[in-house]
């Protein structure tokens, strides 16, 4: 049978490599700017003074408010620096926090953006944005969301502490797992994914028995990028959404969310799509979620939603909110599901499929 498929092409201009941040300010004038802010989250402002300062007059100066989960009021404060700044592209420096700030302002402003991930969040290369206003987080895309120029620099890794490494490496394996299963998904974004997938097996072990192995570093910011690259090109499904619902509603750290509940929400959909969990089960074992918590175990992973302060009552919310405006899925769900997934995620038991 033929497939039908729609492959929208990859736009974002991509550099990677090692000693990559000091092509920064050839990106911002080969966009055609003069003025660019820099954006950071106040734990990495000296990184973000710092590549201001190798700007020169190219930086238009430094805005460290960025937030986890891009809370709008943050938003609302950078947008006041940006304008007061005279700046017309916006650099943003750091993790997912940063990268989410510079789409929030990009959208509302039109401004071009360089975005230089220093994790393996991958909302880079999306046209991805969540923001966070009354104790929830919406997410939508749009083609003003996602960067012009993305920057690699593996050097930017080499300091990441293990703790991070690990569960940003496993939000990354989260985009490239969803997008094989995405009803949108094509045959480009399926071989990417398989790549990282079987990369992220070998290379993250690697890097967590060495955390400065520069070319095992390399190998997991490769494979990041791809799943990056997949998540900006499919849908997203239950797992994005759980992460989202408890990272906006809850206030659970992003990456932390995402590796516990990553083997959950693949074993649950396990049954619903084993042909496109192949290269997971490839990767990581014959049944996918038990495969991935045991990766995520022996990388040193935290594994129970108990740990990241939530309690009994905290998943009945969630699961009630999760259900109220779903993501597209693979196999069908009821709020009792959801329930009983959490559970099984709140007290870290290994997924049997």
């Amino acid at each position: 049978m033929t497939r039908s498929f729609t492959f929208p092409g990859l736009t974002t201009r991509v550099i990677f490599g090692a000693g990559t941040l000091a092509r920064t300010g050839e990106e911002v004038e080969r966009l055609g700017h003069r003025r660019a802010l820099v954006l950071s989250t106040p734990g990495q402002r000296a990184a973000a003074e710092a590549l201001a300062a190798q700007l020169g007059g190219l930086a238009a100066g430094v805005f460290a408010g960025a937030a986890m989960h891009t809370p709008v009021e943050v938003t609302e404060a950078a947008l006041a620096a940006f304008r007061d700044s005279g700046a017309t592209c916006v650099v943003a420096l750091g993790g997912g926090s940063t990268t989410g700030l510079g789409k929030a302002i990009a959208t509302r402003t039109g401004a071009d953006q360089v975005a230089i991930p220093t994790t393996y969040a991958g909302s880079e290369m999306t046209d991805i944005l969540g923001e966070t206003a009354g104790g929830q987080k919406t997410t939508r895309r749009d083609p003003s969301i996602r960067p012009e120029t993305v920057i690699y620099d593996v050097d930017l890794t080499l300091s990441l502490p293990a703790g991070l490494t690990v569960c940003s490496a496993l939000n990354a394996i989260a985009h490239a797992v969803e997008a094989l299963y995405a009803p949108d998904r094509n045959p480009v974004i399926e071989l990417m994914c398989r790549d990282a997938l079987a990369v992220f097996a070998t290379a993250l072990p690697a890097v967590v028995r060495a955390l400065r192995d520069r070319d095992a570093r390399g190998e997991v910011l490769y494979a990041a990028w791809l799943s990056a690259t997949a998540l900006g090109h499919a849908s997203m499904a239950l797992h994005h959404k759980l992460a989202h619902v408890l990272g906006g509603s809850f206030g659970t750290p992003h990456a932390e969310t995402h590796a516990i509940l990553l083997p959950h929400a693949v074993g649950f959909n396990a049954a619903a799509a084993a042909a496109e969990l192949a290269p997971v089960a490839a990767a990581f074992g014959a049944r996918p979620g038990a495969g991935l918590w045991d990766f995520a175990r022996a990388c040193g992973a935290p594994l129970r939603l108990a740990d990241l302060g939530l309690g009994p009552e905290d998943l009945d919310r969630a699961a009630g909110i999760a259900v109220a405006s779903p993501y597209a899925n693979p196999r069908p769900f009821t709020r009792e599901d959801i329930r009983a997934l959490l559970q099984a995620a709140w007290e870290g038991r290994r997924p049997q499929s």
